[in-house]
C-alpha cells in the first residue's frame, strides 16, 4: 500500500497551509511543510514585525535547491490565511527550566483564545492543528472558541511521545528506530500511557528484547523527555521532534491515507471515555479525524488510560473560561 508521504511526493501540490508562530518550531514546521511536497502556499503568520517575512524569504532562496512547489508567505496579520485547508497553532509561551506543562495553562489560553478566533474568521472550513502547551487542554480551548465540529480540531502530542519512546527503546535494544513498533497515548504530560503490550522490536514482543527494568527505564524517560531538554536548553524547548510531529499529522490530514496516529482527538465512547480530549489512535482525513481506533489494551494500560481522561477532563471542564 502506498504510504502517505509517498502520496504526498507525487500527488500535484495543492493545499494550503497556515501556520502561526514563527518562532524555532513554527519556522521548523513551515520548512518541512515546504519539503513535503503536497502544499502549494505556507502562510507563516507572527506578531513580530519582520520575522515571518524573513522567515519566508529564506525558505524562497531554498526552494531552487530543494525544487519545492511551495510558495511561503509571511505575515503579521491573517489575511493572507484565508482559506486554509489546515492551520498549525504553534503561537505560546516556552517552558523554562522547573516549569511543567500545566504551567503555561493561563498564559497560552488567552493566545491560543486570540489565534483561534482569527483563523476561524478568514479560515472557517479548515483543520485546526494545535500543538501549544499544555496540549490537551489548549486543543479543547481551541474547539470551543472555533466552534468548530470537534472532528476538525486536534492536538499533537502521541505522535511525538510514540516518536521518543521508538527511539528509546530502539537504544535500549541496540537496533534501528524503524525496527521499533510502539504507541504512546493517554495525555501529554504527567498521564501519558505508553503501551509495552503492543510495542514491538524487530517483530518481537518488546518483553522478549529487554529486561522489565529497562522497559520501565524508557517509559520514565518518555514521559520526562521534554523537560530534560528544557533542562539541557536551559532556554527554549524542543522543537525539531515536535516540528516533525506536526507535519506527519498536516500531511496524513492532506494526503487521506490510511495511516493510524497517536493524536489528541475528541473521544465520547470508545474506551469507555466520554466528553473529552485525549491522546488516543485516529486516522486523519480532510476533515480531521476520521474515526477513532480502538486498540485492544491490557487492562492496566486500559486503566491508564481511563484515568488520564478524568486528570485531563477536569482541567478541559474549566478551560473555557481562560477564553477571555
Amino acid at each position: 500500500m502506498t504510504g502517505a508521504r509517498e502520496r504526498a511526493l507525487t500527488a500535484p501540490a495543492t493545499a494550503k497551509v497556515t501556520v502561526v508562530g514563527a518562532g524555532n518550531y513554527g519556522a521548523t514546521v513551515a520548512h518541512l511543510l515546504t519539503l513535503g511536497g503536497y502544499a502549494a502556499e505556507v502562510v507563516l503568520i507572527d506578531v513580530i514585525e519582520g520575522r515571518p517575512q524573513g522567515l519566508a524569504l529564506d525558505l524562497a532562496h531554498a526552494r531552487p535547491l530543494s525544487g519545492s512547489p511551495t510558495v511561503v508567505v509571511g505575515s503579521n496579520g491573517y489575511d493572507e490565511a484565508a482559506g486554509s485547508d489546515v492551520c498549525v497553532i504553534t503561537a505560546g509561551a516556552p517552558r523554562k527550566p522547573g516549569m511543567s506543562r500545566l504551567d503555561l495553562l493561563e498564559t497560552n489560553a488567552a493566545i491560543v483564545a486570540d489565534v483561534t478566533r482569527r483563523l476561524a474568521a478568514v479560515a472557517p472550513g479548515a483543520v485546526l492543528v494545535v500543538v501549544t502547551n499544555p496540549l490537551d487542554e489548549m486543543t479543547a480551548l481551541a474547539a470551543e472558541v472555533s466552534g468548530f465540529e470537534r472532528v476538525r480540531v486536534v492536538g499533537q502530542a502521541g505522535v511525538l511521545d510514540t516518536a521518543r519512546f521508538r527511539h528509546l527503546l530502539a537504544e535500549a535494544a541496540g537496533v534501528a528506530p524503524g525496527e521499533v513498533e510502539a504507541m504512546t497515548l493517554g495525555s501529554h504530560g504527567d498521564t501519558m500511557v505508553p503501551v509495552p503490550s503492543r510495542a514491538r522490536i524487530a517483530g518481537r514482543p518488546v518483553a522478549e528484547v529487554v529486561s522489565a527494568e529497562v522497559l520501565d527505564e524508557v517509559v520514565g524517560r518518555t514521559a520526562a523527555a521534554g523537560a530534560e531538554i528544557v533542562g539541557l536548553l536551559r532556554t527554549g524547548s524542543a522543537f525539531f521532534a515536535p516540528a516533525a510531529a506536526a507535519e506527519r499529522m498536516v500531511r496524513a490530514v492532506v494526503t487521506g491515507g490510511d495511516e493510524v496516529l497517536p493524536v489528541s482527538a475528541w473521544v465520547d465512547g470508545p474506551y469507555g471515555i466520554h466528553g473529552v480530549y485525549l491522546g488516543v489512535p485516529a486516522r486523519l482525513g480532510p476533515r480531521g479525524v476520521v474515526e477513532v481506533v480502538e486498540l485492544d489494551l491490557a487492562p492496566g494500560e486500559l486503566a491508564a488510560l481511563r484515568a488520564a481522561a478524568e486528570a485531563v477532563g477536569s482541567r478541559q471542564a474549566r478551560v473555557a473560561a481562560l477564553a477571555g
